[in-house]
């Protein structure tokens, strides 16, 4: 299952989006994405890259929590007595580095236009994230014993500029947290669906989870919004004309008061 989302900073009529396939294969993304222009916040897996490189209108911005992620592995691999180790680290020193980038973009985060968050990244973001990098570019994995450090050290690498991304547009957010969050509603529930075992069914599951979550990003009541889409689209069952259904897009102004939050 592929989830889009539009970015974490775009408010206006936010829209999540799941799209099931069978594969992973690289051409999904770049079908999805053929008309597209702008920026796409993901994580690092390489289809993404290759849409950065076939589509001319796309950048790939990389996810910060991503390159977080075998570091805070390491650390918690320490146990007993190999904890006193801890602190002195390199996957310890990696965290608190991007620990001080996540928190100046923090502050930027609550900024109110994209031109002021930007003003903000390159005074105060900018310079955290070049020294992180040049540490990174310091650091010799022949000597690093932890398998996933060595990881994280060739992630930052490995995709330097796609993580530097962020600092160049003030809409574009650190990382796809927004989007992972999206998709938890899905990965928690798919130990239960058993059940759904054809493209159909999938094909089916993944409309459903479209509306709730773009419900749920419009600060919509999901089963107040579910039960009046059910309730309203069999009145327009004999329609040829679809134009009805803009007012039961979950940012029309036309949906009733029950279904707000």
């Amino acid at each position: 299952m592929w989830v889009h989302r539009s970015g974490e900073f775009y408010q206006e009529r936010p829209v999540v989006i799941y799209e099931y396939q069978k594969d992973r294969d690289h051409q999904k993304p770049l079908e999805f994405y053929r008309d597209y222009k702008g920026i796409l916040v993901t994580d690092g897996l390489q289809q993404y890259h290759l849409v950065d490189k076939k589509l001319p209108d796309v950048t790939n911005a990389n996810c910060w929590a991503h390159a977080r992620r075998d570091y805070a592995d390491a650390v918690k691999a320490f146990k007993g007595p190999e904890k006193k180790h801890l602190k002195t680290s390199v996957a310890h020193k990696a965290l608190l580095q991007i620990g001080k980038i996540y928190i100046e973009d923090g502050k930027a985060k609550v900024l109110p236009s994209p031109e002021d968050r930007y003003k903000y990244r390159q005074e105060k973001v900018l310079p955290l994230v070049e020294a992180y990098f040049a540490w990174v570019k310091a650091q010799n994995p022949v000597t690093i014993l932890s398998e996933k450090t060595r990881d994280g050290l060739s992630y930052s690498i490995n995709h330097e500029r796609q993580l530097k991304t962020f600092l160049e547009n003030g809409m574009v957010p650190i990382d796809n947290s927004v989007t992972e969050r999206a998709i938890r509603p899905f990965t928690i529930g798919r130990a239960d669906w058993h059940i759904i075992d054809t493209v159909h069914g999938a094909e089916a599951s993944a409309v459903i989870y479209s509306l709730a979550e773009t419900a749920k990003a419009n600060n919509l009541k999901i089963y107040e919004y579910l039960k009046y889409l059910l309730e309203k689209i069999p009145e327009h069952m004999d329609e040829t004309n679809l134009d009805f259904t803009d007012d039961l897009l979950p940012w029309s102004e036309s949906l009733p008061d029950c279904c707000r939050r």
